[in-house]
């Protein structure tokens, strides 16, 4: 007999939309049932593509489906995964989880409660290159990170915090593993009325400090963390999906200590397809997802605490 598929949908038909709707195609397990935007010709189009419903009304798909991707804007993240966990739905909510921490615990909740999957979006976790990182880090001393990106006008309904620097943030949390003790941090609004551009300094019980810098008015796309640990120093391109990690070698013949570059086996799958596979398995399999909602939380509480303590550019000025 063969095994009943997946009935999926997706919440927004853009820029991140489209994209998982490829990628749930390529599933096997998975019958794309129906799709949702607020522009009822995006979703028409899309539904010509798959084959399948189309509503500007979300709340249309409740029943429809069995699984959901939720890639709407960030303030609808909470209202649009609320009612589809209530409804018995497993989410895929693309990150952050939430605006507010309130959000992020309802939802959390209301997912435990229910039995649900509800799995969070940072499709960097799942860069071959990040997770080649797990092989060689130990325990980083400092982090230094740079996202900067060109301007677009998707993802300026929240600060360059939410928007760009949360991957980041959602790495180094994972990383370092330990409290948070000290959130430094500036930022400037250059072309939104949101911050486009921060550096936020971040000091851990370990004693690992994490300097962060993302903008979204850059002139070229960079992507690219640096750990540094006794172990030695990895240096991650994401964009690139390469990884140079340094490390001690033996004494040479003259005593004096060699630098050695580790050779480390990157896979070379896509990212987001990885990551919809991931959120399938968990739902056939009713497993915790690798990026759970209580994992989405750290990193948005650290999001919210940079946001907090930033010292805004025209604010020194004054």
């Amino acid at each position: 007999m063969k095994k009943k598929k997946i009935k999926v949908g997706v919440v927004g038909i853009g820029h991140l939309g489209n994209y998982h709707l490829q990628k749930y195609q390529k599933l096997e397990n998975c019958e794309i049932a129906a799709v949702s935007d607020i522009v009822m010709d995006r979703a028409q189009k899309a539904a010509e593509i798959y084959q399948c419903a189309a509503f500007s009304d979300y709340r249309d798909m409740l029943g429809k489906v069995d699984a959901i991707s939720i890639a709407v804007l960030t303030s609808d993240h909470y209202t649009v995964a609320r009612d589809f966990l209530a409804a018995g739905v497993d989410v895929l909510i693309e990150k952050p989880i939430c605006a507010t921490l309130a959000q992020a615990d309802e939802l959390i909740e209301l997912a435990q409660r229910k039995k649900l999957i509800l799995q969070v979006g940072f499709v960097e976790r799942f860069n071959p290159a990040i997770m080649a990182l797990e092989k060689v880090i130990k325990k980083p001393l400092f982090i230094e990170s740079h996202r900067l990106h060109p301007f677009f006008e998707r993802g300026t309904d929240v600060d360059v915090i939410l928007d760009l620097m949360i991957h980041d943030l959602d790495i180094i949390v994972k990383f370092v593993n330990s409290p948070v003790t000290a959130v430094e941090a500036v930022g400037v609004p250059l072309l939104s009325d949101k911050i486009d551009i921060a550096n936020a300094r971040i000091s851990f019980a370990s004693g690992c400090i994490a300097n962060i810098t993302a903008s979204r008015i850059s002139g070229k796309t960079m992507q690219k963390i640096r750990f540094f640990g006794i172990e030695g120093y990895h240096s991650v391109d994401c964009q690139k999906r390469e990884i140079v990690s340094l490390g001690k070698g033996e004494n040479n013949e003259a005593g004096q200590l060699q630098i050695i570059q580790n050779n480390i086996e990157v896979g070379s799958h896509d990212p987001l397809e990885e990551e919809i596979r991931s959120f399938v398995n968990a739902v056939v399999n009713r497993s915790r997802p690798l990026i759970s909602g209580e994992d989405a939380r750290k990193s948005l509480e650290l999001a919210i605490d940079i946001i907090k303590k930033m010292k805004v550019a025209e604010e020194i000025l004054k």
